[in-house]
């Protein structure tokens, strides 16, 4: 397809009516797809990490709280309505092992508690998820449709 647009790490992209939006290496960090579908208008966010605990840092997408707040800013600003916006979300895999067993070396389990309490404050319906385990993923999302295509090695595509 010639209008895939791709989507770095700490990016992020829209497309309106047509188009696909694709971004790789989705280890520990989380691709998370934000969709009006009366507009069709999609949006891309690829964040690494789930606070920004500092203000004023320059990259709010590399964060689950800014760049969600980021992305729905700019949606609205181009016609969206977040009462019809819904998202669906991929990767947060566990990518190293980190002794001591706790939470605090998982930062693909933290990125996936932080995207969910962030689309909760937000009000944006979380329809669907492909998050955790161990490999990552790229995850593809049709602007036409609102449909996510998620691919790992090794595993079937997951088609939501």
């Amino acid at each position: 397809m010639d209008d895939k647009l791709v989507v770095g790490i700490a990016d992020m992209k829209m497309a309106k009516g047509m188009g696909m939006l694709v971004t790789y290496a989705l280890g520990s960090c989380i691709g998370i797809c934000l969709y009006d579908p009366a507009i069709r208008l999609a949006a891309l966010i690829h964040i690494m990490l789930p606070l920004n605990m500092e203000t004023g840092r320059k990259s709010p997408l590399k964060y689950a709280d800014t760049g969600i707040r980021e992305t729905l800013r700019e949606m609205e600003r181009r016609g969206a309505s977040k009462s019809r916006l819904t998202a669906k979300i991929a990767g947060g895999a566990r990518m190293f092992d980190v002794g001591g067993g706790g939470s605090l070396g998982n930062i693909g389990q933290r990125n996936i508690e932080s995207v969910h309490m962030t689309l909760r404050r937000e009000g944006i319906k979380l329809l669907k998820e492909d998050v955790g385990g161990t490999t990552a993923r790229t995850l593809l999302f049709d602007a036409a449709t609102g449909q996510c295509c998620v691919r790992s090695y090794g595993k079937p595509e997951v088609i939501f």
